[in-house]
């Protein structure tokens, strides 16, 4: 029964969901983009495939959870996903799903990662709007 749940150890997700981020920027590059070498575009295309990651991610640990299934996404993945740009696509999850909104240690962790989030947008916005 133990050799069941390797698929759920924390290195083995976070290899998994950090390859499905490259694996779609990459595809989003070659599909989308006329293959241009811009930063916009492989920044836009990064977005694009964790934020749908993120959402599966989510999607998939609402319904282990929902069957009550020992070996769940761990939280540190899906924190991972949110702080390396997943943050809207966990946001919509939770709401839609209903999923890791009441838990208050999740919730303080992904604000936080938001609100650090937003701050170093807003950082980057002036520096390169407000010189």
């Amino acid at each position: 029964m133990q050799k069941m749940f390797w698929f759920f150890s924390v290195r083995t997700q976070l290899i998994l969901s950090l390859s499905l981020c490259v694996l779609g920027t990459t595809a989003g590059w070659w599909f989308f983009t006329n293959h241009q070498h811009t930063a916009l575009h492989w920044l836009a295309n990064w977005l694009l495939a964790v934020n749908l990651v993120t959402f599966a991610y989510y999607g998939i640990d609402k319904s282990l959870a929902a069957r009550f299934v020992v070996g769940r996404i761990p939280e540190i993945v899906l924190h991972t996903l949110s702080a390396i740009g997943g943050s809207p696509a966990a946001l919509l999850a939770m709401w839609l799903f209903r999923h890791k909104t009441i838990k208050t240690s999740f919730r303080v962790l992904f604000w936080s990662i938001v609100l650090l989030q937003v701050a170093l947008s807003a950082y980057l916005v002036k520096l390169l709007w407000w010189n």
